[in-house]
């Protein structure tokens, strides 16, 4: 039995945890039914929505769910280590770690276009999955995270989504994708009445390609570092702040584009690092976050002192639409 594909035109919005209990019961029911006595293979990235999508499979057919947590390489500062502290130490899920970091950047080296970088990913991901699926008995099923702007965006042709078609032909798994039709609040209003915790539900939006999307232009591994390193500079100073959960959603930019500097009285030939800092309810339009000037001063700063190759800190202007939220 394939799970709903299309969200129905008259479906009710979900906000509150009433509606939200009505949907989770009846994607138990469906996930029991399509799945039966076998086992589901998921990609677990840490993020809102294969969280849920865990805790989900989890609620219907407990430990025939055997979670897979890649490391390609483009992940969050200190994610790796957070997605097994919380999953495997915290809610004693059956999950494997697979560090693909090597794999995955030496694919994606020289590569420019971002829609052959997000396929590329994409088929990795699967590849991974399957090699996994392999080493162990039942696996017919995929779980997928995948939500309703992935599918609008993919079929608009805004850009390809890893989980949202152009699976190979001769994939054994059959899928399993129960936020499918959901959008990005409904997703949280649902993560939030199955229990998991607040840091987990309200965790700001993360691509499926990851940091490889905002590494613009073809990935390098010093270059990656820079976003990585500034990302987690942005997130800390947001922190402090107060603005963590308040802003839906912020990250760096590193484009593959150099600018002349001065540094100790010489000339330097170095990056720039952009901030994109937005609000929005379910990605499909998105507006810009005033940041305090002092605050984005001391951003800057702390990015210029402990983040190589940068000599220019930029702030992104651009609202949703024409912009979308990611560069890539």
């Amino acid at each position: 039995m394939q799970q709903l594909l299309v969200r129905p035109e008259n479906m009710k919005r979900i906000d509150s945890p009433e509606l939200a209990q009505a949907y989770i019961d009846e994607q138990v029911a469906a996930i029991r039914k399509q799945v039966g006595e076998g086992k589901v293979l998921l990609a677990l990235s840490g993020g809102v929505d294969s969280s849920v999508v865990a805790a989900l499979l989890i609620k219907a057919i407990g430990d025939r769910l055997v979670a897979v947590h890649v490391n390609h390489g483009l992940l969050r500062k200190g994610e790796p280590e957070q997605v097994i502290e919380v999953f495997r130490n915290q809610m004693h899920a059956n999950l494997i770690y697979v560090d693909a970091v090597d794999r995955f950047l030496d694919k994606l080296a020289g590569v420019k276009d971002p829609e052959t970088k997000r396929k590329i990913i994409g088929k990795e991901f699967i590849d991974v999955f399957a090699e996994e699926a392999r080493k162990l008995e039942g696996i017919k099923f995929l779980a997928q995270g995948t939500i309703w702007p992935d599918i609008l965006e993919s079929e608009a042709g805004i850009k390809a989504h890893h989980n949202a078609g152009g699976l190979p032909e001769d994939l054994s798994f059959e899928l399993v994708e129960p936020v499918r039709i959901l959008f990005k609040d409904e997703v949280r209003m649902v993560g939030k009445t199955l229990g998991l915790p607040d840091p987990m539900v309200y965790r700001q939006p993360f691509p499926g390609p990851g940091l490889g999307v905002r590494c613009v232009g073809a990935i390098t591994r010093d270059r990656l570092e820079a976003v990585r390193e500034s990302d987690a500079i942005l997130r800390e100073e947001f922190a402090a702040a107060g603005l963590q959960g308040k802003v839906w959603q912020y990250f760096t930019v590193v484009p593959d584009m150099k600018s002349t500097g001065i540094k100790n009285g010489k000339r330097t030939d170095d990056w720039m690092v952009i901030i994109r800092a937005v609000n929005s309810v379910d990605a499909t339009s998105a507006t810009i976050e005033e940041v305090p000037y002092a605050l984005l001063l001391k951003i800057r700063d702390r990015i210029f002192a402990e983040v190589k190759g940068v000599n220019r800190v930029l702030y992104d202007l651009s609202s949703k639409p024409l912009a979308t939220i990611e560069y890539e």
